[in-house]
């Protein structure tokens, strides 16, 4: 058991990360308090609830209208993937609404409707009496790019610019583009971009120069010269490309892929307080985000520790069972299979979850339901390798029951457990947002809070999630445990968050090396890839969790509760809703 001393640390630690961390976040997205930063909702056409993010500079008011920016983000993500981009425009006098797509985030789903949400964000945004008529540019990432597209067309005075990045015309609902439509547009698309077949029909984003579907947007029969205006901005034809050297998901993080977007801007508007395009100070923001995430972790920990002291949770502490597990050369190849397992499958059955599941009422997410059917076949075949490791090599050790971690002091003790170590991590996260206006997030890595809804769809998958824990804990704290172990100490942890993720690890290196050499993606699933960022952290964090909890515990229940929690909200208020609830 870990000292009191160090579980102090561990809490201190968490706690000044998170609102040191806030306060950072808070000072950069303000403008050190000179910018209003609210959440605002409003009703959007058809009776949804739209939620999103306004940015307003000191100096716009009614009596000095500033111009202004709508930023929509993409499929799978929320308004806070946005900030980059808000941040430095607000910066430069712009005022910045980001939404919540519908269906995502905080706003009413399902998801893809009411033109992604753009139109709606448009009328509120040019509804508010401190805003510039005049000057409003449409901005979006990826799907966020058909928002403003669409929102161009639906609304064709109320805009004067366009800029997308990785996005298209003339892509699932996006109206086709033409050397007048969009007025004055510019595309910032990534060189190594995974999505350029769906957007532009070319399987290598280097090659959208020559596709006849953007030659035709720029009015040119020759390859689109990256760089070059076509056009006039004076005339409202101006068009613009810039090709970053950057992967789709990392157009919205990096100095790179923000730069293009505010140089358009201000080209095409008259802004306030220009700054040079490079000019950029959002990344401590990030970094900011980036700290409360590691303190969010770190609070997993340090109050599981807190609350294993306390008396209503003593008959958690079990002795730790000894150890029967694989050795040498043994323990290597079953370790390789763990690692095997989940890449091996994850794009199969990703895919056959998809097919097969669909969207329901009660299981209303469609990527949350593609990592469900793909975390139960793993959880399948998992099983199945343990108990014929048991029943064969574990039992001539000496192997039992509690040698697997399934003998627990109390099971609904360890459930309440769990509750009450997420709850507080949660209030953490709700005081953060509370007080500096953030989630917890590193790039596409973001833990939010449950909505009430979302909350309600999370009881459904909270089970089968809570499985797959279960299951990886017994094979880490059971067949993985060496016969000659005597503790789970931090080189377990280390050893088991390789474990977990690095298979992972290694399918996306395999991945994007093809990427990278100018051809497209090993298997071509840019969507399912991207996902895999985030599991790829989520697994590691919680096979690390569970080793600290079994050596505490003796059991793997607690830590399979904990990670069943908090994983299934973290996935549940980070995915699309595409059901209508």
């Amino acid at each position: 058991m870990i000292s009191a001393r160090g579980n102090a640390f561990i809490v201190l630690l968490a706690l000044l990360l998170v609102f040191a961390g806030g306060l950072l976040a808070w000072l950069v997205q303000t403008d050190y308090g000179a910018a209003g930063v609210d959440q605002v909702r409003f009703v959007a056409a058809d009776g949804r609830l739209v939620n999103a993010r306004l940015y307003r500079p000191a100096g716009a008011s009614p009596q000095a209208p500033a111009p202004a920016v709508l930023a929509v983000h993409g499929y799978l993500n929320s308004e806070g993937a946005q900030a980059p981009y808000a941040i430095e425009l607000a910066r430069r006098g712009y005022v910045v609404l980001a939404i919540d797509q519908p269906g995502h985030g905080y706003s009413d789903g399902p998801a893809f409707a009411g033109g992604y949400g753009g139109i709606d964000g448009l009328g509120y945004l040019r509804s508010l009496a401190f805003v510039d008529l005049d000057q409003v540019v449409l901005s979006g990432h990826s799907m966020g790019g058909w928002a403003a597209l669409i929102a161009a067309a639906a609304i064709p005075d109320g805009y004067t610019s366009v800029v997308v990045s990785g996005s298209s015309t003339g892509t699932f609902g996006a109206p086709d583009g033409s050397p007048e439509f969009p007025r004055n547009f510019a595309l910032v698309y990534g060189s190594y971009d995974e999505f350029s077949e769906l957007m532009w029909g070319t399987p290598t984003a280097e090659r959208i120069v020559t596709t006849a579907k953007l030659q035709a947007l720029f009015g040119t029969d020759d390859p689109v010269v990256p760089g070059r205006l076509y056009g006039s901005i004076e005339g409202g034809t101006g068009r613009w490309l810039a090709m970053p050297e950057q992967t789709h998901a990392l157009n919205h993080i990096t100095s790179a892929g923000v730069a293009p977007v505010i140089d358009w801007v201000q080209r095409t508007t008259s802004a306030p307080a220009p700054l040079p395009p490079t000019d950029q100070v959002w990344m401590w923001r990030e970094i900011g985000t980036g700290l409360g995430l590691l303190g969010f972790f770190l609070a997993l920990f340090g109050f599981s520790s807190a609350l294993l002291r306390a008396p209503a949770f003593g008959r958690l502490r079990q002795r730790v069972p000894h150890a029967a597990g694989q050795s040498g050369f043994g323990w290597w190849l079953g370790a390789a299979v763990a690692a095997a397992i989940p890449p091996a499958t994850y794009f199969w059955a990703t895919s056959e979850a998809a097919e097969r599941l669909g969207v329901s009422r009660l299981f209303p997410q469609a990527v949350t339901n593609e990592i469900m059917g793909w975390a139960l076949l793993n959880s399948a075949i998992s099983l199945v390798l343990v108990l014929l490791w048991w029943a064969g090599a574990g039992r001539r050790r000496g192997a039992r029951l509690d040698t697997l971690g399934l003998t627990v002091g109390g099971f609904f003790h360890a459930l309440w457990f769990a509750l009450l170590v997420v709850a507080g991590a949660h209030v953490l996260l709700a005081v953060a947002g509370g007080l500096f206006q953030i989630d917890f997030r590193a790039w596409v890595v973001a833990q939010k809070l449950l909505s009430q809804s979302q909350a309600l769809i999370a009881l459904a998958y909270v089970v089968p999630f809570t499985l797959f824990f279960l299951v990886l804990g017994m094979v880490l704290h059971g067949q993985l445990r060496p016969s000659d172990s005597r503790a789970e100490g931090a080189d377990a942890m280390i050893a088991n968050a390789l474990i977990a993720g690095g298979g992972l690890a290694v399918l996306l290196l395999v991945q994007y090396y093809p990427l990278l050499m100018g051809q497209p993606l090993t298997v071509v699933e840019p969507l399912r890839t991207i996902v895999a960022y985030q599991i790829l952290v989520l697994l590691p964090v919680a096979a690390m969790l569970s080793t600290y909890l079994f050596a505490r515990t003796g059991s793997v229940w607690p830590g399979a509760f904990v990670n069943g929690f908090w994983v299934t909200a973290y996935l549940v208020a980070g995915q699309a809703t595409q059901y209508a609830l």
